[in-house]
């Protein structure tokens, strides 16, 4: 496949080519990399021509590797993991003076969760540390921890590869939150409580929560939605001032009700628990910096919203 004596490949290329194979896409290759489509377009014309093959045909659904791709993927994979594993041991982290960004994966829920109690805590014992929170669709959480392209990812996140290492937080659930006054006076109402009252709809991007008007449609759960929110931030605070009610996970319902300003009542069915987990990477787990961030949010919310 390669020519005789050909030399060790620049390691950038090699680079390019693990990013495509991630990615299937030029455009978003360059976007990992911090180049411009025509840089991962010339990169990828030397790898052809080195390994003497395609590498990579494109298709309607993007860039699919061709069988030589399918060999080097493996050997170029492991030989970056060695080379991550040897810098990640020499490198030391004290975190009172470290100056280092995370990137931390996270839907909107959790960062109103772990955001506020992890910063005051970096704020007090490590002001050199920074947090970039990101969204990262679920089914890219994976090669982007991966890449290095996020440090860890929060939440419930299913369906993560098998390079991925995930320490369960707390398992959340989900009830209905009412103002404090409320008429419904029962600490436990049946379906026929909940079907009478009038609700607010929250959208956030966080998995558990959307799957939830999924679970409540398979339950044949009926609600008067009366108002539809983009965002989930605004809606205690409608809640707090009408009869209306609200679905929230049980982690943020808590959150929101230090002041005691609301009631938070159990449903009478049984919807999927939601289990609320720390994620990191095993290409990273040499990596004292991520370990220790991780060690942090594990001891600060384990078993917190239970």
């Amino acid at each position: 496949m390669t020519k005789p004596n050909a030399g060790i490949p620049d390691l950038n290329l090699l680079r390019v080519f693990l990013a495509i194979w991630d990615l299937r896409s030029l455009t978003a290759a360059g976007d990992r990399l911090g180049l411009t489509q025509p840089a991962v377009s010339h990169a990828l014309r030397r790898l052809r021509t080195l390994f003497e093959d395609p590498l990579f045909a494109r298709t309607p659904n993007g860039m699919v590797p061709t069988d030589a791709a399918f060999r080097l993927y493996p050997p170029l994979a492991q030989a970056f993991a060695i080379i991550n594993d040897a810098v990640q041991q020499l490198a030391k982290f004290e975190p009172s003076t470290a100056q280092r960004v995370f990137r931390v994966s996270m839907s909107d829920m959790s960062e109103f969760y772990f955001l506020p109690p992890l910063v005051a805590l970096l704020d007090r014992d490590a002001r050199g540390i920074r947090i970039e929170a990101a969204n990262v669709p679920v089914e890219s959480v994976s090669a982007a921890m991966r890449a290095g392209e996020i440090d860890l990812a929060l939440g419930y996140v299913p369906g993560l590869d098998a390079g991925c290492v995930s320490q369960t937080l707390f398992v959340d659930e989900h009830v209905c939150v009412v103002r404090a006054g409320h008429p419904l006076r029962k600490t436990k109402p049946s379906r026929e409580d909940l079907a009478a009252l009038r609700y607010v709809y929250a959208s956030t991007n966080a998995t558990g929560h959307r799957m939830v008007e999924q679970w409540l449609d398979e339950l044949n759960v009926k609600r008067d939605v009366v108002l539809r929110l983009p965002h989930f931030v605004v809606a205690p605070e409608i809640v707090m001032n009408t009869d209306l009610a609200v679905i929230f996970p049980k982690s943020i319902a808590k959150r929101f009700n230090r002041g005691k300003a609301f009631r938070i009542l159990p449903l009478p069915f049984s919807l999927p628990p939601i289990e609320i987990q720390v994620h990191t990477h095993t290409q990273f787990a040499a990596d004292a910096g991520i370990a220790w961030l991780r060690e942090t949010i594990r001891t600060m919310f384990s078993q917190q919203a239970a």
